[in-house]
């Protein structure tokens, strides 16, 4: 496919915009999918190729909550694994499975994560009782998740920052880095099997990265320094906006 300069510049600005939205409450696929399919991609292309530009970002965001002690990788230790081994498996199998009834339901679970994370008055940056053990169901959380994301994909973050803080009692800024290196792993397991396949557009995957790199950092900083007073709201948003996607924009 021919790739002319405004082209990759303007999907470059799109990493960017993408990366700082993901870094800080997830969804970053809701701008740079459509952005991708714009461009000319074939759908499992775009969604390849938009697995790479994402894992940039996301690494960017996972590496800058975890360089201000918002994630403890031992505590993540057997999480990761489990969330790879999901995706991939998810990933695997995508193509022999019919994904119509989770078309259906994932608009419902995202319309519920909005409303709880718009109405709960809990939902601090204090952590709360966990009401499951950390280390035992976390891996089984993000085998689960992982494999959605390695299935379908839309809203893995808003589900993995809804586990962390309704099921393990994190604080929301807590919650959201400890999403990003889950989703940072759902994202390398889904593209263990992409990248072999051919389904990746490098030079386009390359230029939306660089955005994202910025983007991620800028974002995780937000998140950071503002912590749930901004993650809530744009989980909010970003979570009814991938909901009516899904619903009315197929």
């Amino acid at each position: 496919m021919h790739l002319d300069l405004l082209t990759l510049l303007a999907l470059g600005l799109v990493g960017l915009v993408a990366g700082f939205v993901d870094a800080v409450a997830g969804g970053g696929g809701l701008i740079a999918v459509p952005a991708l399919l714009s461009a000319g991609l074939p759908p499992v292309t775009a969604f390849g190729t938009n697995k790479v530009q994402s894992m940039i970002g996301t690494g960017m965001a996972a590496w800058t909550y975890w360089r201000k002690g918002f994630v403890s990788l031992k505590a993540l230790v057997y999480a990761i694994p489990a969330t790879f081994i999901g995706a991939f498996l998810g990933a695997l199998v995508v193509k022999s499975v019919d994904t119509t009834l989770l078309g259906y339901l994932v608009p419902v679970l995202l319309i519920c994560v909005a409303t709880y994370f718009a109405f709960s008055p809990k939902l601090t940056d204090a952590d709360r009782h966990a009401r499951l053990g950390f280390a035992l169901y976390v891996p089984v959380m993000g085998f689960a998740i992982g494999f959605y994301d390695g299935i379908l994909g839309p809203g893995t973050g808003s589900f993995l920052t809804l586990g962390f803080v309704t099921l393990f009692g994190l604080g929301v800024t807590r919650a959201a880095g400890n999403t990003k290196i889950l989703n940072l792993t759902s994202n390398l397991g889904a593209l263990a099997l992409f990248i072999p396949t051919g389904n990746v557009i490098w030079p386009l995957a390359a230029t939306m990265a660089v955005g994202q790199l910025v983007g991620g950092y800028l974002g995780a900083l937000t998140g950071i320094r503002f912590g749930a007073r901004i993650i809530k709201p744009m989980v909010v948003v970003i979570s009814m906006a991938l909901a009516l996607k899904l619903l009315f924009f197929r």
